[in-house]
C-alpha cells in the first residue's frame, strides 16, 4: 500500500511539471519546407522529375491517383498554435497542370 501512495504521489507530481513555464519546449517543423520562392519556379509543362528538383520528394503521393502530389508542412512552435501549409501539384500527361494550396505562383 505503501509504494503504491508513492507511486500516486510521484505521477501527480511529475504530471505538474508539463505546464510550468520554466520548461524548455523545442519546435517541431514536419513535412516538406515550403517556400513562395521555390512555388514561384514552378512553371506549366514541368515534368514530374523537374517538379521534385525544385519543391523535393512530396509528403503524400496517392496511391490511386499517382499524378497528385501533396507536399505539406507543420510546424508547431513552443507555447503557440501549430501552424500548417500545403501545396497540391496535379499532373496531366507527364506535366504539371494544376497547383493548389496555400502557396500559389506569383
Amino acid at each position: 500500500m505503501r509504494k503504491f501512495l508513492l507511486l500516486i504521489t510521484s505521477v501527480i507530481a511529475i504530471s505538474g511539471c508539463t505546464q510550468f513555464p520554466g520548461v524548455y519546449k523545442l519546435d517541431i517543423p514536419q513535412g516538406n519546407i515550403l517556400s513562395q520562392e521555390a512555388v514561384n519556379q514552378l512553371k506549366p509543362g514541368m515534368s514530374p522529375r523537374q517538379v521534385q528538383f525544385i519543391m523535393g520528394t512530396p509528403i503524400i503521393q496517392d496511391t490511386f491517383n499517382e499524378n497528385r502530389w501533396d507536399y505539406i508542412y507543420t510546424m508547431k512552435a513552443a507555447n503557440q498554435t501549430p501552424t500548417l501549409s500545403r501545396v497540391t501539384i496535379i499532373f496531366t500527361d507527364g506535366s504539371l497542370s494544376n497547383i493548389s494550396g496555400d502557396l500559389h505562383p506569383e
